[in-house]
C-alpha cells in the first residue's frame, strides 16, 4: 500500500491528462468560439492563420480593406489558427477602453512590451496601474509641461544647428536621414526633461552604452517573417535561446535598468537631502512637489507626506518609470515629427503657409503659450498625428465572458443581424487606431488626404472617437489614455517651429520608395535601400528669408 501511495504515477497520469485535456480545448477553440460566425476573411494557415498576410503587406492597408468588404467587425485567424476580432465600431471601442479591468492589453503584448521597458505603467494593469499613475501624474499636468518648453526648445536649437553644419559642408543643399537626427534630439530631450541627464547623442564621440540599448531596442528592418518571436511569447523556454533578439533587448533593457538605479538612488539621496537642510528634518507636502525633471518629479511626489503609505510606490516601481520614460518618451515624439516633415514634402503649400506663421513670432525661443497660440502649427500637428499616428494598433484581451456591445449592426455568416456580440474569456480584439483615424466614414472621402485645413471645422462625426485628445485615438482613451500626451504635443510643437523656420525639406526618393515598419512605433524605411535600416532621407536647404 506504502510503494502505491509513494508512486509517482498517479500524479504523472493526472498532469498528463489535464495537459492533453487543455491542449485539445485549446486547439478545439476556433470550431466552438461564437467569433466563427463572424464576417471575415479565410484563414490560409492552420498553424499561420492570417499572420503570413499581414507581415507581407502593409498591415493597416490590409486591415481597411477587409473592413471595407466585411464591414466594421470583422474576424481574422492569428497563430494556431485561433479567431480575434477587428472592430472599428465606436461604441464597441468606447465600451472596452472605459471598462480596461475587463479588456486588459494581451499576456502576449504585454510580456513583449516588459521585455522592453521593464514593469513600468505601460505594462501594469488594474490596481497596480491606478496607483502608479496616481503618483505619476502631476509629472504630466500643463504647469509641468510649461516648464519644460524652455528644454524642448533648447534641444530643437542644437538639432537645427547640427543640420546646419551639414548644410555648410554642401554649400547649399545636403540629404540628411532626419529620422536619425529626430531620434538622437527626442533621446537628448527625455535625457534633460526627464532625469537631468545629458546623453548628447547628436556628438559622434559620445557613443553611450544608452545609446547603443536604444539602437538595440528599436533598430528595424523589413525581414522574412519569423514566427520564433510569437512563439517565444507563448512558451516561456524559447525566450532562453541564445542570440536571439529577443535576448538582445533584454539585454539592453538590463542596461537602462541598472543607469535607472543609479539615477533614482542619487536623485532620491538628493531630495532627503535638500529637505532635511531646508526643513531640519520635516517632511514632504505638496507644496514641495516641484522640480525641473520627471524623475525627480516623482521621487517627490511619491514622499509626500499626505500620501498615505499603502499608495506610495516601491523603489522597483519608481525603478520601471525609467525605462518607461526613456522608451516613451523618445519614440513617440520622433516617429511624429519625422512624418510631419515627410508629409511637407509631399504638400509643398503647407509647408510654405506654416512658415509663414511661424515667422509671425518674434522669437526664436517660444514659450509654451506662444506655440500654442500658432493655429496653423497646431492643425499641422493634428492631421500628422491623424494620418501619421506612431502607434497603428493596439489590442485588448477579455479576461472573462461578455457581451460587447455596438453602435452599428452587424450581418453574420448565418445571416442574422446583430447590436452586439458575445466574447468568450481570452478572446483578443484589436483596436486599429490608424484606421479610426483615417476612416471615411467619420471624416470623409478625404480622409487619406494630410490636409490641416480640415480642423477649421473638423466634422460632426469624430465627436463620437473616445479618445483622450482631439477626437483622435492616436493616445488612446480611457483610464489607459497615454499619460505623456502633453509632452509630446509641445516638443513636437517646438521641434517642427525650430526646424521649419530654418530650412526648406524635399524627399530625397520617390514617394511610393518610402514604408514603415512598426515596432513600438511606425519608423519609417526607404525600400530600395533596406540594408540601411530605419531613415528619412530628406533634401534640406537654408531658408532665405526675403
Amino acid at each position: 500500500m506504502s510503494a502505491i501511495l509513494k508512486s509517482p504515477w498517479p500524479a504523472i497520469y493526472a498532469c498528463s491528462a489535464y495537459a492533453a485535456y487543455r491542449l485539445v480545448r485549446f486547439l478545439a477553440r476556433p470550431w466552438f468560439t461564437y467569433l466563427r460566425y463572424l464576417p471575415g476573411p479565410p484563414s490560409a494557415s492552420l498553424f499561420l492563420g492570417n499572420l503570413q498576410q499581414l507581415f507581407d503587406a502593409d498591415f493597416e492597408t490590409v486591415f481597411e480593406e477587409w473592413a471595407e468588404k466585411f464591414g466594421n467587425t470583422f474576424r481574422f485567424h492569428g497563430l494556431f489558427n485561433m479567431p480575434q476580432m477587428h472592430t472599428m465600431d465606436l461604441k464597441a471601442m468606447n465600451h472596452i477602453l472605459t471598462h480596461s479591468m475587463d479588456f486588459p492589453k494581451p499576456k502576449a503584448s504585454r510580456f513583449f512590451l516588459s521585455r522592453i521597458v521593464g514593469e513600468g505603467v505601460l505594462i501594469a494593469e488594474g490596481e497596480a496601474h491606478r496607483k502608479q499613475r496616481r503618483v505619476m501624474n502631476p509629472a504630466f499636468g500643463p504647469a509641468q509641461i510649461r516648464e519644460l518648453t524652455g528644454i524642448f526648445v533648447d534641444k530643437a536649437i542644437e538639432l537645427r544647428n547640427f543640420w546646419d553644419c551639414a548644410i555648410t559642408e554642401t554649400n547649399d543643399t545636403a540629404r540628411i536621414d532626419v529620422f536619425d537626427g529626430l531620434t538622437k534630439t527626442t533621446l537628448n530631450v527625455i535625457g534633460s526633461a526627464g532625469f537631468n541627464y545629458e546623453f548628447d547623442a547628436l556628438n559622434p564621440s559620445k557613443n553611450s552604452e544608452l545609446f547603443n540599448a536604444f539602437e538595440t531596442v528599436f533598430s528595424t528592418t523589413k525581414q522574412r517573417f519569423s514566427i520564433l518571436p510569437v512563439l517565444q511569447a507563448a512558451i516561456p523556454i524559447l525566450r532562453k535561446l541564445p542570440g536571439t533578439r529577443l535576448r538582445k533587448v533584454e539585454e539592453a533593457r538590463d542596461l537602462m535598468r541598472r543607469i535607472g538605479m543609479k539615477m533614482v538612488q542619487e536623485k532620491k539621496a538628493a531630495v532627503l537631502q535638500s529637505l532635511a537642510a531646508e526643513k531640519s528634518g520635516g517632511g514632504i507636502g505638496k507644496k514641495d512637489v516641484h522640480g525641473r525633471d520627471l524623475l525627480t518629479l516623482l521621487i517627490k511626489a511619491n514622499m509626500a507626506t499626505e500620501l498615505p503609505d499603502h499608495l506610495k510606490l516601491s523603489d522597483e516601481d519608481v525603478l520601471w518609470q525609467v525605462p518607461t520614460f526613456l522608451v516613451a518618451g523618445h519614440e513617440t515624439t520622433s516617429s511624429g515629427v519625422t512624418w510631419c516633415l515627410y508629409a511637407l514634402t509631399q504638400a509643398p503649400e503647407v509647408q510654405k503657409k506654416l512658415r509663414e506663421e511661424l515667422f509671425t513670432l518674434d522669437t526664436e525661443t517660444p514659450t509654451m503659450d506662444e506655440l500654442n497660440s500658432l493655429q496653423y502649427l497646431d492643425a499641422v500637428v493634428r492631421e500628422t498625428l491623424r494620418v501619421h499616428a506612431p502607434v497603428s494598433t493596439t489590442a485588448r484581451e477579455s479576461t472573462k465572458d461578455t457581451v460587447l456591445p455596438l453602435g452599428t449592426p452587424y450581418t453574420d455568416t448565418r445571416g442574422q443581424a446583430h447590436h452586439s456580440i458575445p466574447l468568450e474569456k481570452g478572446t483578443a480584439v484589436l483596436i486599429p487606431i490608424l484606421a479610426i483615424n483615417r476612416a471615411k466614414s467619420l471624416w470623409g472621402e478625404d480622409s487619406f488626404d494630410f490636409k490641416p485645413e480640415r480642423w477649421e471645422s473638423p466634422p460632426e462625426a469624430i465627436s463620437e472617437i473616445p479618445g483622450v485628445w482631439s477626437n483622435m485615438l492616436t493616445f488612446i482613451g480611457g483610464s489607459r489614455a497615454c499619460i505623456g500626451y502633453r509632452f509630446t504635443l509641445a516638443e513636437m510643437k517646438a521641434l517642427i517651429f525650430t526646424l521649419v523656420r530654418a530650412f526648406e525639406f524635399e524627399l530625397a526618393v520617390p514617394a511610393d520608395d518610402i514604408t514603415k515598419i512598426a515596432e513600438i512605433a511606425q519608423r519609417p524605411i526607404v525600400k530600395s535601400e533596406i540594408e540601411k535600416g530605419n531613415q528619412m532621407p530628406l533634401f534640406v536647404k537654408r531658408h532665405v528669408r526675403v
